[in-house]
């Protein structure tokens, strides 16, 4: 089973273990975007608030063995500040909309943040030596004159307090038009996408004054405009391949080898809609909230308001695998549109072996699906309920009408404001992070699983 490791909250001047039970939160504290390094060791958070929060895992100790899996802050940033576009009288939030890490290849770690319209790539380095000795500079770096030089000597490095340094290593800005919703990075390292409502640029790591548009879905007159790009993201092993995701519930994989501008797609995915279950909500709730390549390049994995779906890239005409995260709802669709909660955006992530998926629903409930054995699981993620090494219990909700057991939860007394829509898995572990509000969750499994 799932045990939680740590409950950590995104303001960092109190960040505990175990926060204070009704600790206030301002709008900027809630966190908009997880995101794990390649290997695992790092995690980053970024919130509305335009701050990135980076944790690192603790090393494993002999003498305390449950120490090894915690995620301590390595370093917070303010990465946006708020921008007003005088142009078009139009206020830039400062709020983190992805973060992507680059797979590293040296000492530092680089990472890729955006808000709504500007992309900054980071360099996280760690110090721990500085120089002494220097010919023409005092002890407090004032210059010398040089007349009272009257010997050299040979700089040396003294060991100091570890200190992380983060600094702003690139810019990539006014090249969206709206609101940028994906940022992706290529297999091949140097290149990556961004992603708004109706375009999609490629950009060079090292370039920032242009880009190429490869996506443009942009009709001549707005009015014939009837669905927008949701999500995209880069094959994790082939450079030329990417997905991205619309509105209207489709898919379309597209390959820059075949045109510059990638109007036509290689593939499209779509499932052919049950006429008879059409409603006024049909449109709403099959759009893609969020696409991922499994590790293995095989299949995608899709979020809609209600379901997530497994897709075969070799089989375009329907998805592989269907998940009800929370089909409850369906009776509830009318009051989740009047309070805006039907637009939703929903995350979806694979753990490590693309056997196990995972989203987010509401009352702070998460789902995880086995692929394999077909069981499923709903967990919870609250301060109550995530006791550090307490073992997570699974949570059942019960259908309006339904027959109701104990400890199962109506449908009827969800809290719809405590929504999970973003989480993450460790590459390789049974780790996950949880975002849930201003808190971050980070459980591990430690025993057999019940997925497992």
């Amino acid at each position: 089973m799932l045990s939680p490791i740590q409950v950590l909250c995104s303001d960092i001047t109190t960040l505990s273990l175990e926060p204070e039970p009704f600790a206030s939160y301002t709008e900027a504290d809630i966190i908009s975007t997880v995101e794990f390094n390649h290997t695992g060791e790092l995690l980053a958070t970024g919130d509305k608030g335009g701050r990135v929060v980076i944790f690192q895992r603790e090393p494993e100790s002999k003498t305390e063995p449950f120490s090894q899996g915690e995620y301590n802050v390595y370093s917070t940033f303010q990465s946006h500040e708020p921008e007003f576009d005088y142009l078009k009288s139009l206020e830039i939030e400062e709020k983190i909309n992805k973060i992507r890490w680059l797979p590293q290849q040296n000492a530092a770690q680089f990472l890729l943040s955006t808000n709504d319209k500007t992309i900054k790539l980071w360099k996280v380095s760690e110090r721990d030596k500085r120089p002494e000795g220097y010919n023409l500079k005092d002890e407090e770096g004032r210059i010398k004159d040089i007349s009272t030089v009257t010997s050299l000597q040979v700089p040396v490095l003294r060991p100091m307090d570890l200190m992380v340094e983060v600094s702003p290593r690139r810019v990539f800005a006014n090249a969206h038009t709206y609101h940028v919703n994906s940022i992706s990075v290529n297999s091949d390292y140097e290149t990556y996408m961004s992603a708004d409502d109706l375009r999609i640029n490629l950009w060079h790591l090292d370039i920032t004054d242009r880009s190429f548009n490869i996506v443009d879905i942009k009709p001549a007159n707005m009015e014939d405009l009837t669905e927008v790009i949701t999500a995209a993201e880069f094959h994790p092993h082939h450079c030329n391949l990417f997905v991205y995701s619309s509105s209207k519930g489709t898919l379309r994989l597209c390959d820059m080898r075949e045109a510059a501008l990638c109007d036509k797609h290689s593939k499209l995915f779509e499932e052919p809609e049950d006429p008879s279950a059409r409603s006024f909500f049909s449109e709403i709730i099959s759009s893609v909230s969020d696409v991922k390549f499994s590790h293995s390049g095989r299949y995608l994995l899709t979020r809609d308001y209600l379901t997530a779906k497994v897709w075969d890239l070799n089989m375009e005409s329907k998805p592989l695998e269907t998940y009800q995260v929370h089909d409850y709802l369906r009776s509830k669709l009318c009051s989740l549109y009047e309070n805006d909660c039907i637009f939703d955006k929903f995350e979806c992530a694979w753990n490590g072996s693309d056997s196990v998926i995972m989203t987010g629903a509401y009352n702070n409930f998460f789902r995880m699906f086995d692929r394999n054995t077909k069981r499923d699981v709903t967990l919870e993620a609250s301060r109550e309920s995530s006791k550090p090494r307490a073992v997570l219990k699974p949570r059942r909700v019960c259908a309006a009408g339904g027959k109701r057991r104990k400890d199962d939860i109506s449908v009827d007394s969800l809290d719809f404001t405590k929504k999970i829509l973003h989480t993450a898995w460790h590459p390789n572990e049974n780790i996950i992070a949880i975002a849930a509000t201003n808190n971050l969750y980070i459980f591990q499994d430690k025993l057999n699983s019940e997925l497992h």
